[in-house]
Order: structure tokens, then C-alpha cells, then sequence
């Protein structure tokens, strides 16, 4: 019997602990921004590897010094805005009351959607200015989808569709901003820039059913109390009564292939040429990165190849800092 003190093994601040219903990551929340921008874009996860550079953060102990610093890097191709979908408020939230497509879209989405062939953008367009004049527009979004066959590393041709936010507090302002991006490509650059400070959501690498000493990190059991069965059992499922056996219980069950979001990120580095990064004999899993590509610190969930989403920092104090000081990025060959 475990001490009435000890803290209980294994955290249970992420039950329930089931499989993702999407591998596209889903934003719940978006920063608050007075201009329109766009507040969103996706990337596909390469590899790691590390960068040398001054290290600028005040009060440091290696402050102004060089010093080495894992990073993540993704492969960011341009994506493309492909409708504009308004929202109105109703009994049960949110619910998308109108919508207005490009009539330029690629023939790849026909891989993931029904696309729509007889949609008259100007009756459209004009609907979404009067449901906004009218005051029962609440909300407004851009669909956009990624360009997977651009990606030699992923081995899809199917995009990935997606809602991304539009910041700003004029509701008409937000919507003739996003005007101007309807049937056009977005380009990593024209959301973020180097020394941003951003929030990644990406589902994790999944592991399928695990015991509960992997699972929840509980102690194998003494040879004495495991006669009776596997050392790597719980001792007990709880009291007889109430008989119920209680969620909070360390149990076998899915592990891994959860969505996570990692906050305040810092941009190293955004660049045009993934050549210029790639390490040596390509990154592992992956290949030649051949597009945009853009550098995180530190690490980012999920395996290679899997789509990344990135907003700006929503529990950040400062939204940017300044741009990384990189001496040298390590290009040898991670094949050991």
C-alpha cells in the first residue's frame, strides 16, 4: 500500500488519452491583433539538427558568447486561399452562414473535397458585405489548403484543407483584407519573420496500445507482490465499493498520436532555398528539403513528414524579438 501522501505516479492532465480525430491539428484560439494579417500556416516536419550562434538573451550566463542550440526544421511551401467562410452566432455557437470560393483552384483538391463548380463569386461577395452591414456576420475566416506534391519528403499528393484566422478588431476591414489573399498563394514570409515568437500544434508521434508503465510511468511491481501475474501490472483497479472503477486508474490504452500545441517557439531562421540546409545525404526520413523552410528551436512534436501548424504566440508577453545572430547551420550527414 503506497503512502496517503505521495503524490500519485503518472499525470493525468491530458486524459482523456485518445487518438486524434484529424492528423491537421485543430486552433481553438487565436492572439487578438488591432491590423488584418493573417494568423496562420502549416508546414511539414524535416528533421533536427543544431545551429551555432551568439546567444542574446540579457542576463545569460553566455550572454553576447557562442553557443549551440538544437533546432527543428520544417519545409514550408507555399499555400493557397481558397475561400472566405463568415460566421454568425446561434443557440448552439458559432455556425458558418456564408461562404465565397476562388474559382482558381488547384486539381489536386478534388483529392480531398468536393469542389464546388457552379459557385457565382460575386452574388457571394455581395452577400457576405450585407450580412456584415447587417450586424449578423460575428466572425470571418480563410480556407486554405497546402501544396503536398511540392513536398519530394511527403509522399501524398492529397492537400490539407484548413481555416486560418484573419486578426483585427473591424470585422469589414478583416474581410477586405482577405479579399485581396482570395485565390492567391501565401508564401511563409508573408506571415512570419525571423525572431518571431510563435505556438506550434502538431498530433505526436503515435504508439498504439501501451501498458500503463509506459503509458502513465507507474513503478514496476516487487517480485514478492508479482506472483500472482507481469511485474508490469497495477496493483489494484480500486475499492470494491462503489463498483466502479475510477478514470483516474493507470490503465493499458492508446498512447501517443495526441494533438499538442508547444508555446512560445522562437523563429531562427526563415529562408528560400532548403538546399542550403540540408544535411548532408538528406535529412533522415525525409530527403532534400526544396522549398521555403523555416528554423524553430528546440523540438517540435510528431515524426517527419507530419503537417505542422503555426500562429503567432498567443501567452507571450513580446511578439518578436530580434533575429538570431546564426554563425553556423551543421550540415553533416545524420545517417550515423
Amino acid at each position: 500500500m503506497s503512502h496517503p501522501h505521495r503524490p500519485r505516479r503518472g499525470s493525468i492532465a491530458y486524459s482523456p488519452r485518445v487518438r486524434a480525430k484529424s492528423e491537421i491539428p485543430r486552433v481553438r484560439a487565436w492572439p487578438l491583433q488591432k491590423q488584418p494579417k493573417l494568423l496562420g500556416f502549416a508546414g511539414y516536419k524535416a528533421g533536427m539538427t543544431h545551429v551555432i550562434m551568439t546567444d542574446d538573451v540579457p542576463n545569460s550566463l553566455t550572454s553576447g558568447m557562442e553557443i549551440s542550440i538544437p533546432v527543428t526544421i520544417l519545409e514550408a511551401p507555399p499555400m493557397k486561399v481558397a475561400a472566405i467562410r463568415v460566421y454568425g452566432n446561434t443557440t448552439y455557437g458559432a455556425s458558418a452562414i456564408a461562404e465565397a470560393w476562388t474559382t482558381e483552384l488547384d486539381k489536386e483538391l478534388n483529392r480531398a473535397m468536393t469542389v464546388p463548380k457552379k459557385h457565382d463569386l460575386p452574388a457571394a461577395i455581395a452577400k457576405i458585405e450585407q450580412l456584415i452591414k447587417d450586424g449578423i456576420a460575428k466572425d470571418l475566416r480563410v480556407v486554405m489548403y497546402t501544396l503536398p506534391e511540392k513536398v519530394t519528403g511527403v509522399p501524398k499528393k492529397k492537400p490539407e484543407i484548413m481555416e486560418n484566422n484573419i486578426g483585427g478588431t473591424d470585422l469589414k476591414a478583416r474581410f477586405e483584407y482577405a479579399r485581396t489573399l482570395l485565390g492567391k498563394f501565401i508564401n511563409i514570409t508573408d506571415v512570419f519573420n525571423s525572431g518571431d515568437i510563435i505556438d506550434v500544434l502538431a498530433i505526436t508521434t503515435g504508439k498504439g496500445l501501451q501498458g500503463p508503465v509506459k503509458r502513465w510511468g507507474i513503478q514496476l511491481q516487487k517480485s514478492k507482490h508479482s506472483r500472482a501475474g507481469s511485474v508490469r501490472e497495477i496493483g489494484t483497479l480500486g475499492a470494491w465499493h462503489p463498483s466502479h472503477v475510477s478514470w483516474r486508474v493507470p490503465q493499458l490504452g492508446q498512447t501517443g498520436y495526441h494533438q499538442r500545441t508547444e508555446f512560445n517557439k522562437r523563429i531562427m531562421q526563415i529562408g528560400k532555398d532548403g538546399k542550403t540546409v540540408t544535411p548532408a545525404g538528406g535529412v533522415l526520413n525525409y530527403g532534400i528539403i526544396r522549398n521555403d523552410y523555416i528554423i524553430i528551436r528546440g523540438s517540435v512534436p510528431g515524426p517527419a513528414k507530419r503537417l505542422v501548424r503555426l500562429r503567432p504566440a498567443i501567452r507571450s508577453k513580446k511578439q518578436a524579438s530580434p533575429v538570431p545572430e546564426i554563425k553556423h547551420i551543421s550540415l553533416e550527414s545524420k545517417q550515423g
